[in-house]
């Protein structure tokens, strides 16, 4: 088992994480703190647009369903008038300086999260200066930035904070990493103007959950019910901050999912698939984007939405309203 599973196991299954990792947890705890305090006083300038930031992210490492998440913002603020466009780093692409996505993105270049959004229809920028790559979004007439897991980047100034958190995982032992999941104190929470709970309730937070259904094929697209692979086993592939997710909402519909579990954002190539036994392959809409050029035609990908009471999009748009000096009606 690799190092950061068995932290992660640790970190979540109330394990012993060895002690080594508590001085680097300090540390990075020192860092953080003095970070924030840098940016709240004004000694590390944070850069505002002239057009309203919504940033979506959370306080733990590992996936909580920001990516979901920020498309069905995008896709809300669209129809409630707004002409909104996400900003990302790009992680795991070798993209650097700031860069308007086309129609097909490379996601080796670009990052897969990046991409997957594009495919939605919506304008992405990518760059590891935000800020710049924002600016590229307002120059095609964006006039809403939605800064795709942007919580810990406070270089770009920001109107409206999203703090999504995991039903099932929490905050697992509570401690900073490296010795635990937490990228900022769980006090945190309490400055986040919204926070959504994916996959359960929580006081304080909007519900939300993962809804997909259908399975699509990586060949040409067609889609059948997931209920289709009911019975059967599949081999399951997930290469996303919580694999075990993925996995049991293929339970969900009876089906029987050999796991496949890689490290976040892994860049696959064809050898990855060589399972040796003969089964359809299931996986994320995240990771098929990454595998669509080496496809088979038993591969297929399970694409999810995210779905959220109406009043958290109505909170959202209106908070947005007020940043654009239109107000809240």
């Amino acid at each position: 088992m690799a190092l950061a599973q068995k932290l992660e196991e640790a970190w979540y299954n109330d394990g012993r994480t060895p002690l080594w990792v508590h001085p680097l947890s300090w540390l990075y705890a020192s860092v953080s703190s003095l970070r924030r305090f840098l940016y709240r006083h004004g000694w590390r300038r944070s850069i505002r647009l002239p057009v309203p930031v919504v940033v979506i992210g959370n306080i733990t490492a590992g996936g909580t369903g920001k990516t979901p998440l920020a498309i069905a913002v995008a896709q809300a603020l669209r129809e409630r008038g707004f002409n909104p466009g996400v900003v990302s780093r790009g992680y795991g692409g070798t993209q650097r300086v700031p860069l308007l996505l086309g129609d097909t993105p490379n996601p080796q270049r670009v990052g897969d999260e990046p991409s997957l959004i594009r495919t939605q229809g919506i304008p992405v920028a990518v760059g590891r200066d935000r800020p710049a790559a924002a600016r590229l979004l307002i120059g095609t007439g964006c006039d809403v930035v939605i800064a795709d897991d942007g919580l810990q980047h406070y270089r770009l100034a920001r109107d409206v904070e999203v703090c999504v958190i995991d039903a099932v995982r929490g905050f697992g032992n509570g401690r900073l990493l490296p010795a635990g999941p937490l990228r900022e104190p769980l006090m945190r929470l309490a400055t986040a103007d919204i926070r959504v709970c994916n996959g359960g309730e929580r006081m304080g937070a909007y519900p939300m959950q993962l809804r997909g259904g259908e399975a699509c094929s990586l060949i040409d697209n067609t889609c059948q019910p997931l209920t289709a692979f009911t019975g059967q086993r599949v081999h399951a592939v997930a290469a996303i901050g919580h694999p075990a997710r993925f996995f049991d909402s293929l339970r969900a519909y009876g089906i029987l999912p050999v796991e496949h579990a890689f490290p976040d954002h892994h860049a696959f190539a064809p050898g990855d698939f060589h399972f040796g036994e003969d089964l359809p392959v299931l996986m994320t809409d995240k990771d098929a984007i990454k595998c669509r050029h080496f496809a088979q035609p038993a591969w297929w990908r399970v694409p999810v939405r995210a779905e959220l009471p109406e009043e958290f999009f109505e909170a959202l748009a209106g908070r947005v309203r007020v940043a654009t000096g239109r107000g809240a009606s």
